[in-house]
């Protein structure tokens, strides 16, 4: 079984009192039509802030709920922690990745399945990594040394020669909106 773990649990600092996961695409709060992607691949499980917080509504009850405060560091620890024994992997991404579909993670998924690689990462069509990023369960344990809010980036780059490369359409594995001006710029290229 490979588990797709969204990361929510982030402030939304630079929205400027906006949280930029209940922006709405669609007629639907970006972190629920993300998690609703997930869900339609694989168990899906989301770091959220602690509740009450308002994205904990917005969470349909199919998802695993995982509250945790502090960095992205503890807010991975936290997930893969949460994941069922039987994982012998999983999908992680942001939340705030509006062009990430059902399809691209479906693409990740079976890539993961067929690939022995330790990671799988998605890519832009020009080759740039981003996410999602898949990693295998036998290098978990490197996730207890992270700190900060960077991320998996240094496990990335440890495993990067052994990391399988899937590319995605466009720049969609790089797009994220994380302030009030990227949600106009996309709103306003996307018509949505």
């Amino acid at each position: 079984m490979i588990a797709i773990l969204y990361l929510a649990a982030g402030l939304s600092s630079r929205m400027r009192g906006g949280d930029k996961l209940l922006e709405v695409l669609n007629g639907t709060p970006l972190l629920r039509l993300q998690l609703m992607r997930g869900a339609s691949v694989a168990r899906t499980f989301v770091t959220l802030p602690p509740a009450p917080h308002p994205r904990h509504d917005v969470v349909p009850d199919t998802i695993t709920k995982v509250p945790v405060e502090g960095q992205m560091s503890d807010s991975i620890r936290a997930g893969l922690a949460a994941l069922p024994s039987q994982a012998r992997g999983v999908i992680i991404l942001p939340a705030d990745m509006p062009d990430i579909t059902a399809e691209d993670l479906k693409i990740l998924h079976a890539a993961a399945q067929e690939n022995a690689a330790p990671i799988v990462r998605a890519t832009t069509d020009d080759g740039i990594p981003g996410h999602p990023v898949y990693f295998a369960r036998r290098i978990w344990k490197d996730f207890e040394i992270l700190t900060g809010d960077r991320g998996a980036v240094r496990i990335c780059t440890t495993y990067e020669a052994e990391t399988a490369f899937i590319p995605l359409a466009g720049q969609k594995a790089r797009l994220d909106l994380d302030t009030p001006e990227d949600w106009k710029t996309y709103r306003k290229n996307s018509k949505r």
